[in-house]
């Protein structure tokens, strides 16, 4: 064991209990998340998220590369969800004028009505599946320490 290196501390009941229902939220929310949104908009939060994404970027375009990293996928994967949106006429991909060898994808205006359309319903699903149980919590706290564990090395995100 190196210096820098703590000795093992057991998890205590308590957040042996935090790091399970943390576990679950991960996987359940995305999940219920999505259903509604197929249900009640017809739109799967696999193609919301990068939509979302494009429409809060500068001129409604994001490198390939970015938006696979804000949506937390491969540039593999971004690229099949953005084929997908392209045969949908929400985005368009577009070589990058800075470079010319990436490539941006860019929101249509078909895509902003259609995020736009599926809000609602994302709207109503997070509020009842995740906000709603943290009435009267300190949410900037909370806000805090969730970018704290998603940034472990001190970066910054565009989200913070």
């Amino acid at each position: 064991m190196s210096s820098e290196e703590q000795p093992l501390q057991p998890l205590d009941p308590v957040e042996e209990a935090f790091v399970r229902a943390l576990s679950r939220v991960l996987l359940a929310l995305p999940r219920v998340v999505d259903a509604d949104l197929v249900r009640g908009a017809g739109l799967p939060l696999s193609e919301y998220t990068p939509l979302m994404h494009l429409s809060e970027a500068p001129g409604k375009l994001m490198r390939m590369s970015e938006l696979a990293a804000a949506c937390n996928l491969s540039l593999s994967g971004i690229t099949r969800v953005v084929i997908r949106l392209e045969n949908q006429g929400w985005v368009q991909r577009a070589k990058c004028t800075q470079d010319g060898r990436g490539w941006n994808a860019v929101l249509t205006d078909a895509g902003l009505a259609r995020l736009e359309q599926a809000w609602p319903t994302f709207l109503v699903s997070v509020r009842r599946n995740l906000v709603d149980h943290f009435s009267g919590q300190d949410l900037p706290q909370l806000t805090a320490a969730l970018l704290h564990v998603a940034t472990p090395n001190g970066q910054t995100t565009s989200d913070s």
